[in-house]
């Protein structure tokens, strides 16, 4: 159970646990980092998460009885990036104002992407939130953009119970 489960009394939600896995998996794909140019470290790592996760999060908006396990998916994020800065040895002080940045990265970029993708030009938002404003090569840009377009339109065609077992297109 982690941080978040144990301060909220909560069980654990065990239910997302294969989805959020197979996020992570995704997100550390080494093409998204050689072909897409998306920074092979912390903060590109955790954008890059943060992109695949937002993918699946406005996926399991278009249907309301996926409410509960977005929720527990988003907790889950949180848990694990609780985790991932105290490993990186940052204090209980100040984990929690990093965590409250990080869901409000988390939530900018939700409504970034859903713009962008429903405007057909999912670019300019992975440029200002996966790159952090340092433009890629257009080749690079083009690849993270079409990657993250088709997993988009696979998700939508994936049965949200299939999706919430934890299997990705």
């Amino acid at each position: 159970m982690g941080l978040i489960d144990r301060l909220l009394g909560r069980r654990g939600d065990r239910a997302t646990a294969a989805l959020y896995a197979a996020i992570v998996a995704r997100a550390r794909a080494p093409h998204w980092y050689i072909e897409g140019g998306v920074p092979d470290s912390v903060d590109g790592r955790f954008d890059m998460v943060a992109a695949i996760l937002t993918m699946v999060l406005l996926r399991l908006e278009s249907d309301p009885a996926a409410a509960l396990p977005s929720t527990q998916l988003a907790e889950r994020f949180v848990d694990d990036m609780d985790g991932q800065l105290r490993e990186l040895g940052i204090g209980d002080v100040v984990v929690g104002k990093h965590i409250g940045r990080m869901m409000s990265m988390l939530g900018g970029r939700l409504g970034a992407y859903r713009t962008g993708l429903a405007e057909g030009d999912l670019g300019p938002a992975l440029v200002r939130n996966l790159y952090r404003d340092n433009a890629p090569a257009a080749a690079a840009l083009t690849h993270t953009r079409d990657q993250l377009v088709v997993l988009r339109t696979a998700l939508d065609a994936q049965p949200t119970a299939a999706l919430l077992a934890g299997q990705l297109p």
